[in-house]
């Protein structure tokens, strides 16, 4: 399945190795080395962007299939053309990395975390002594690695591990790809010693930090995940939502797939808006693809919506805009809020798929990466409400909801109002908002009883070439929508350790974590899992976009 809301880090300098080709007048005079360009293809359209290109007398001098994108030489006038391209999703100037040897300077950096907390009001929140404090934020996704930031005592606790990994000790509940923790950090990291201080620039903070991350891991070291096994994670979430210990009142979803049916049928959608309604601040990815369609489980109206924005490294709101990749959905769904989406700085997890692909490209100095994309800005809103949530836990998910979005600051740009919803979220201005206890959104409810295959949006994962397809979950277990939805509703999807009549994880809960329960023997169509790779669709289909890091 391709989750194609997910994070989308921005790779530059992606063929500095590349001599340019010489620039050739209309005289046909050779005038100089022309510019080179990154031209990233919309989903599934990289071969006829490169034949039109080859067409228009352009030869391509790369490409990096890996986000659908070719490098070209290119004068201003015609790369800016190509932005109008409706076969084109981004056109970015290539140029030279400088990379930073082991040290970061967040203050000088203006897309830092230190600076993005602030554009949220985080830090006013902390000087009141609001800090996330008493908030569980569970994070679907894939995985957490215990890095600097997200190493203290009680910071993360492990959910069931449900992805392909979780029959490996070395990898269970620990992010192989590198998503997982960058959300993480983004949420709740915080340095040792350092809670909730506005003004520590050096050590990094997260929105909330002293929120408390309950990792529930669905997806493997190339990120990839069924739609079952999302499904199954919000399932878990929502039943042991207030086990002994645990208070989770923030959900996020920092993905979507790209599925056309109506939300009132998806059953990944109504998944979601079940935990709305069991009290749980769901927030979700608005997608990465520039569309006018939100992703699954934005769609649904309930849940909170998010856009990246791109601050143009100011702290001025005159200054902000909406990331050109980020989907502004429709006037009858469109996003909620926007928040900092571009050049974010999140932790690295070294080693990961992530971390290893795009090492020369991302990182900052030892510790940090740099990434693009409604996943970042769907983590810092999760933070935000955190903070709300420390501060009055009483609210609804409603009356979050009516706080975030009636306090929020709108952009100053009038082209950007249909793509950024109500503006960016202000954690301050939220606290001093009062939403009366009448608030409630009174859209029509999702039933769920539609087709599992289509929520996938036609992308699939495979086993051993074996595609996984139609009605049934990752064992190959055929799944009554119907019947599900009505379990959901009275919670009981998951019996002890069991989702769909089969077991996942482990039945009880054991040291703060549950016990995986062995897969091998498992299948669909004949197709074992024990010991199979994937092969299909990675986690976002809009994977790594082409934009420079600054």
């Amino acid at each position: 399945m391709a989750l194609v809301g997910a994070m989308a880090l921005t790779p530059g300098s992606a063929s500095a190795a590349v001599v340019p080709a010489p620039n050739v007048a209309a005289a046909g005079v050779v005038t100089g080395p022309l510019p080179q360009y990154v031209v990233r293809a919309r989903p599934g359209k990289l071969a006829a962007l490169t034949a039109e290109l080859r067409a228009d007398g352009i030869q391509p001098v790369a490409t990096i299939s890996l986000i659908d994108a070719v490098v070209a030489p290119l004068s201003a006038a015609a790369a800016a053309a190509l932005t109008a391209d409706p076969l084109v999703a981004e056109v970015t100037a290539d140029g030279p990395v400088q990379l930073e040897s082991g040290s970061y300077d967040a203050a000088s950096d203006p897309n830092s975390m230190f600076n993005d907390a602030a554009i949220v009001g985080a830090h006013d929140a902390w000087s009141r002594g609001f800090t996330g404090q008493g908030v569980d934020v569970a994070l679907i996704d894939s995985g957490v690695t215990p890095v600097t930031g997200l190493a203290g005592p009680g910071q993360v606790v492990n959910g069931p591990d449900l992805s392909l990994e979780s029959q490996s000790v070395g990898t269970r509940y620990l992010d192989t790809f590198g998503h997982g923790t960058f959300m993480a950090g983004l949420i709740a990291g915080h340095d040792p010693g350092v809670d909730g201080d506005p003004s520590n620039v050096a050590a990094y903070q997260g929105i909330a930090p002293d929120a408390r991350i309950i990792n529930v891991k669905v997806a493997d070291a190339l990120g990839r995940s069924d739609v079952s096994q999302v499904i199954a994670g919000i399932d878990w979430v929502v039943q042991h939502a207030h086990d002994s210990g645990l208070n989770i009142r923030v959900l996020n979803l920092s993905f979507g797939t790209s599925s056309l049916q109506p939300y009132q049928l998806d059953p990944l959608a109504y998944a979601a808006e079940v935990a709305w309604h069991n009290g749980i601040v769901v927030v979700v990815s608005a997608g990465n693809d520039g569309g006018h369609r939100l992703v699954d489980p934005a769609i649904d109206p309930f849940v909170i919506a998010v856009g990246a924005l791109d601050t143009n490294g100011s702290t001025a709101t005159q200054d902000f805009a909406v990331a050109p990749f980020s989907n502004q959905g429709t006037r009858r769904r469109g996003v909620d809020v926007v928040a900092p989406g571009v050049h974010v700085e999140g932790l690295r997890v070294p080693g990961s798929f992530i971390d290893s692909t795009f090492a020369a490209t991302g990182r900052l100095g030892d510790r940090f990466f740099r990434g693009s994309g409604t996943s970042e800005a769907t983590a810092i809103t999760s933070g935000v409400v955190a903070l709300l949530l420390s501060e009055n836990p009483a609210l609804t998910p409603d009356q979050v909801k009516h706080l975030l979005l009636r306090t929020a600051h709108p952009l100053s740009r009038s082209e950007d109002d249909d793509a950024s919803g109500f503006g960016v979220p202000d954690a301050v201005d939220a606290m001093d908002g009062s939403p009366g206890p009448a608030v409630g959104q009174h859209f029509r409810l999702a039933a769920g009883t539609g087709s599992l295959e289509a929520a996938r949006g036609g992308v699939h994962v495979t086993v051993a070439g074996v595609a996984l397809v139609g009605e049934v979950d990752i064992f190959g277990n055929t799944v009554d929508t119907s019947a599900l939805a009505a379990a959901e509703a009275g919670l009981t999807s998951w019996t002890g350790g069991s989702w769909n009549g089969q077991v996942w994880t482990g039945a009880s809960w054991a040291g703060a974590s549950w016990a995986g329960a062995s897969w091998a023997g498992a299948s669909w169509a004949g197709a074992s899992w024990a010991g199979a790779s994937w092969d299909g669709a990675s986690w976002d289909s809009s994977a790594w976009m082409s934009g420079t890091w600054s």
